[in-house]
Order: C-alpha cells, then sequence, then structure tokens
C-alpha cells in the first residue's frame, strides 16, 4: 500500500498534501481515541473499580480544554461514598 501511495505521489504531485493531511488526520484521531480510552471515567474492569469517578478530586480538569472554569477553586458538591 504504502509503494503504490509513492508510485502515485510520483507521477500526481497534487497528492503529496492530501496524503499528508489525510495520515495527520488519522494519527491524530488515534491519538484522541487512546486519550479518551486511559481517562479515569472509563472502567475496564468492573471488579477491580466499579466506580472510577467517584475517586476523582473536586479540582479534576473533565474538558480537555476548559475557557472559563477555574477547577482550583472549586467546592465539593455531595457526600463522600
Amino acid at each position: 500500500m504504502f509503494k503504490t501511495m509513492l508510485q502515485h505521489a510520483k507521477k500526481h504531485p497534487g497528492l503529496i498534501p492530501q496524503f499528508f493531511f489525510t495520515t495527520f488526520g488519522i494519527a491524530g484521531a488515534t491519538l484522541y481515541l487512546i486519550r479518551l480510552a486511559r481517562g479515569p471515567h472509563v472502567s475496564w474492569g468492573r471488579k477491580n473499580n466499579p466506580e472510577p469517578w467517584s475517586k476523582l478530586s473536586p479540582t479534576y480538569q473533565y474538558k480537555l480544554v476548559a475557557v472559563n472554569t477555574d477547577y482550583k477553586n472549586l467546592k465539593k458538591e455531595g457526600p463522600d461514598f
């Protein structure tokens, strides 16, 4: 497959940016899925840690980018279980 891509890129140089951005997009999507799968809110084994979200501190930043939220000043709004 890689050899075919190189042959097409040699014949049609306009395809080089398309190959680059396609590869870049696939790599970015893969890294983001890995980030989601390794998050603290994901439970891969229910027997070891059935409720992983209860072990997070109230200052944990859940979002990838938090524009207006200062997580350091948040108070916990619930009981400890």
